[in-house]
């Protein structure tokens, strides 16, 4: 069971994630997490680098979509004005989203990657609903309440895992 919490793939941040890399592997789309993935949980709009990296996967034929648990008013306010589809409230990691977001993208499962900062909803999700899950290292080291929750058993989860030899990477981040 607890092998729903392993990440295919894990990256230091969104940035790593490059389309021509995407393309070799016949990926299309990507479903992402908003909070603490592509900006800080605290905050509202899209850096510079962000709006030019969905620039990035757009001019590439890459198409995004953020799903994130978060209220709507915090992800309409980030993904409007970039002009991103998002689903809000997504209860992450239930699958009715994943597979939401994957009808509106018109991929089929293996064409799409799943990015977050969470084992417990983004990867969890993600791979339940049987797509490539990709780990980022959360961008700021504070969350809310339930993200902290979530933390300590994420912490718990990744050392079993990496006690059996399940973890190919090292990442100070997780060692907290």
């Amino acid at each position: 069971m607890l092998k729903k919490f392993l990440p295919d793939e894990h990256v230091q941040s969104v940035f790593e994630i490059r389309p021509s890399e995407l393309k070799e592997r016949g990926i299309k789309g990507i479903i992402t997490d908003l909070d603490n993935t592509l900006v800080a949980w605290d905050q509202a709009d899209a850096t510079p680098e962000i709006v030019q990296w969905f620039k990035l996967m757009k001019e590439n034929d890459i198409q995004v979509t953020v799903v994130s648990n978060n209220n709507e008013s915090r992800v309409t306010f980030f993904s409007e004005p970039l002009n991103i589809p998002f689903i809000h409230s997504a209860r992450k990691p239930l699958g009715k989203a994943f597979r939401k977001a994957r009808k509106e993208m018109n991929l089929n499962k293996e064409e799409i990657v799943v990015v977050g900062d969470q084992l417990l909803t983004d990867v969890l999700g993600g791979n339940r609903a049987e797509f490539h899950t990709v780990l980022v290292v959360p961008i700021v080291q504070t969350d809310g309440l339930w993200t902290r929750v979530n933390r300590k058993i994420e912490r718990q989860i990744l050392g079993w895992m990496k006690s059996r030899g399940m973890l190919n990477w090292e990442d100070k981040e997780w060692k907290k």
